[in-house]
Formats: C-alpha cells, sequence, structure tokens
C-alpha cells in the first residue's frame, strides 16, 4: 500500500503496489529516451523524426505533472534523480551543432561586433563593407538585413561570453548552466513558500528546455533566470535585490515589464529608482548620436510574424504598434488585478500576465515560453503547461520551409495548439463552478 509520503510497504505474496513515485521514475525514463532520440535530429527540426518523439516526450510530460498533483510529499531522492536526469538529457542536445541559421549566430554575431568596437545596433550583418567580421558560425545567421533588436542586458551577455570563448557551444553552455540555477533558485522558493519541492520538476522537465535551451540555444532563459531571482529575492524582503534583477530581466528581454504592477509596495521608490538608472546605464555604450539604441525593434513588429491568430485579428483594424501596445496593456492590467487579489498564489501572479501578454503577441515561438516554466505549479495555470506541450507542432513551419512552402503556421496547428489551451481551461472553470 502506498503511504502519504509516496512509499510503498509489501506485504510477502503480493504484488509491490505502484505508487506516483515508480509512475514518475517510468515517465522520466520516458522523456529521457524520446528526448535522446530527438536530439539526434536537431538538424532536422520539424520533420516527423524530430516532432514526433519530442510529442512523446511532452505526452510524458503532461501524465508527470498530473503525478505531481497527486501527491504533496515525494521522497528527496526522487527529486535529486529527476532534476540528474533532466541534466542526461540535455547533454546529448548540448553537444549537436543548431541549426544553420538559429538565433543563436546572432548572439554570436553581436557578442563579436561589440568586442571590435562596433555597436550591434548599427551594423547590418548582411553589409559587404562588414564581411570580413564573419566567421563560419555567423555567416548563416537569420536576417542578415537588419541589425540586432536584443535589448542592451542581452547584449552585454554576448558580449561576455564571447569574451571568454567565441563559439557556438560557449553559448550554449552559458544558456544550459542558467537553466540549471533557476532550479537551484527555484528549490528556495518552494522551500521558503511552504511548496512540495517536487514542483520544480514542473520546470526542469520540460521538453523546451531541452530543445530550445541546451539545442537551439536562446537568450530568454537568462531572463528568466534573473526573473527568478527576483521573485526569490521579494519573498525574503531583499527589496533592492528584487528590483535590480527585475530590471535586468527587461534588460534582457522585454516580455516582463508587464509585470511591474507586481512590485507596487513590494519594493521602495528608492529601489526602483537605482533599478532603472541600473538599466539605462547599460545602454549608454550603444548610444548613437543621442539617439535611444533600440536596433531592429520597430522592424520586428512591423515585419515579423509567426502564431499570432490574436494578433493578426486585430491587425486587420488598427496598426501592429497600437497591438502591440494592447498586448502589453493587457498584461499590465491582469498583473494589477493579480496584486490586488489577496487569494491570488504567486504562481498565478507572474505566469497569466506574461501568458496574457504572449497570447496577443506578434510572434509567439515555443521558446517565448520559458518565461512561464518557474509559475506553472498551481492547478490554474494546468492550460500553460498545456500550451507548452501543445505548441509542438508549431516545429512542423521549420520543415514546410524547407520543401519552399510560406513561413505560415498551418490553421490546423494553431486549432490544436490553442484549442488544447481552450479545452483546459473548460475543464478547470467547469470544474470550479459546477
Amino acid at each position: 500500500m502506498e503511504t502519504s509520503r509516496g512509499t510503498v510497504v509489501d506485504r510477502p505474496g503480493r504484488p509491490v503496489t505502484i505508487t506516483p513515485s515508480h509512475r514518475l521514475y517510468g515517465f522520466g525514463a520516458t522523456l529521457l529516451v524520446s528526448l535522446t532520440i530527438c536530439s539526434r535530429k536537431l538538424g532536422s527540426v520539424g520533420e516527423p523524426s524530430f516532432i514526433i518523439p519530442l510529442v512523446l516526450a511532452g505526452v510524458a510530460y503532461l501524465f508527470a505533472i498530473r503525478e505531481l498533483f497527486s501527491t504533496s510529499l515525494f521522497p528527496r531522492r526522487l527529486i535529486f534523480i529527476g532534476l540528474l536526469l533532466a541534466v542526461l538529457w540535455q547533454i546529448p542536445f548540448l553537444v549537436m551543432a543548431p541549426g544553420s541559421d538559429d538565433d543563436i549566430h546572432r548572439y554570436l554575431w553581436d557578442g563579436r561586433v561589440q568586442r571590435f568596437g562596433y555597436n550591434p545596433y548599427v551594423v547590418v550583418p548582411g553589409d559587404p563593407a562588414f564581411a570580413g567580421l564573419h566567421t563560419p558560425e555567423t555567416r548563416t545567421l537569420n536576417n542578415p538585413d537588419v541589425p540586432s533588436p536584443y535589448p542592451a542586458g542581452a547584449q552585454l551577455f554576448f558580449r561576455g561570453v564571447t569574451a571568454i570563448h567565441e563559439s557556438i557551444f560557449a553559448l550554449k553552455l552559458a544558456f544550459v548552466f542558467c537553466g540549471l540555477a533557476i532550479a537551484v533558485v527555484l528549490l528556495d522558493i518552494l522551500r521558503s513558500t511552504g511548496e512540495g519541492a517536487h514542483w520544480v520538476l514542473a520546470y526542469a522537465w520540460n521538453p523546451l528546455l531541452a530543445t530550445e535551451v541546451a539545442g537551439s540555444g536562446h537568450i530568454d532563459i537568462v531572463g528568466v533566470l534573473l526573473l527568478v531571482v527576483s521573485v526569490a529575492a521579494l519573498g525574503r524582503r531583499w527589496r533592492t535585490i528584487a528590483a535590480l534583477a527585475f530590471g535586468l530581466a527587461v534588460a534582457v528581454k522585454l516580455l516582463p515589464i508587464v509585470l511591474l504592477p507586481l512590485y507596487w509596495k513590494r519594493v521602495r521608490v528608492r529601489d526602483a529608482a537605482l533599478s532603472a538608472v541600473v538599466v539605462g546605464l547599460l545602454y549608454i555604450p550603444f548610444f548613437n548620436h543621442g539617439r535611444i539604441p533600440i536596433g531592429s525593434l520597430g522592424t520586428f513588429v512591423q515585419r515579423f510574424r509567426f502564431n499570432d491568430p490574436v494578433f493578426a485579428t486585430l491587425e486587420r483594424v488598427v496598426s501592429p504598434q497600437l497591438v502591440v501596445g494592447v498586448a502589453v496593456l493587457v498584461g499590465i492590467l491582469i498583473a494589477f488585478w493579480l496584486r490586488r487579489k489577496t487569494s491570488a498564489s504567486i504562481s498565478d501572479a507572474f505566469a497569466w500576465p506574461m501568458a496574457a501578454t504572449l497570447l496577443c503577441a506578434p510572434v509567439v515561438y515555443p521558446w517565448y515560453l520559458f518565461w512561464l516554466l518557474p509559475f506553472v505549479r498551481s492547478a490554474s495555470t494546468v492550460p500553460l503547461m498545456m500550451w507548452t506541450v501543445s505548441i509542438i507542432p508549431t516545429y512542423y513551419v521549420w520543415h514546410l520551409r524547407t520543401v519552399g512552402r510560406p513561413w505560415f503556421v498551418p490553421w490546423w496547428i494553431m486549432l490544436i495548439e490553442y484549442g488544447s489551451v481552450a479545452m483546459a481551461v473548460a475543464i478547470i472553470w467547469f470544474r470550479r463552478y459546477q
């Protein structure tokens, strides 16, 4: 029989009861095998040989989440082994080369040009005048006709890593370390809030961490780390650190700006002012003739589209800039509402504003959902857990591009993706109010 701690009491002559712990081990093994197979096809993103094992890993992840809900306390050994498994299945992705035009090639270029004294917000990679700066790892970067769109915090991270070792592998390794650091900080948050430490697996076991951190490598994970550090500091009432870490997270990617209301009356005015000053100082090296450096951010809003049903609908009646403003406003209003709602958990308060803004964004790539992962551990965030898996079929677009098809998510894929999330929301609402 199963005890309250999820252990098993065996009786002679009777079969051993399968406990949530045993099932979690099984799902962890499934994730390990599926993701190892998937890693071998990293260069064929979007093909069935890549998507099928990744979907299988996603299904195993959702079943594991169900087990996390079923028991309030798991053995420490299981949590340790679970985290060890998460490290093991990232290794095959880490040693594989990313796609020839993945964003990480742009990161390497941005860090490289800074070290040569150039401004990544001004230099256009495709300009023949800068052809001599390219290396074999940067010649295939995507969108070479525009300068960099990444904020100053991200730029300085690129420069710091490339100053140590200028390679794609060095950047990927730095991102993996950031991902592991998030798990460590998250364990501290769970301990301080009295939540089960096993919820760290809801973050660490998500397949997107393997494919998009260890595999392709995305700067978002650095911003997520800073945001999680900020949350941990808030819990300990280290208000200055909380404000600074939040400002730096925004300086890596702009998405968490919608969480500003959650810091209302939790940090002092002087802390907020210090954070604003520090972020402003990060931009000083990039000023060009007194203009605020934004690089190709405006072009991104005007031209780039992916997996954007809400944005595409609103864009038919108003300008793209206005729709972006609406997306940010929606996130801020939800954050403000959750800040005033005393019963809202910290996971709800930080996850839902960013999720709402992403839903209305012009681009919703799978790795953008990194920002939600440390905060998906309550019943109300189950739809967001579902989203991190239902978004996997969008990888098929990468395959369509290789066969000459438009860069567009087919309607049936978006139906699977957002329909799954809507169904999860409906089920939760029905159970809550029936």
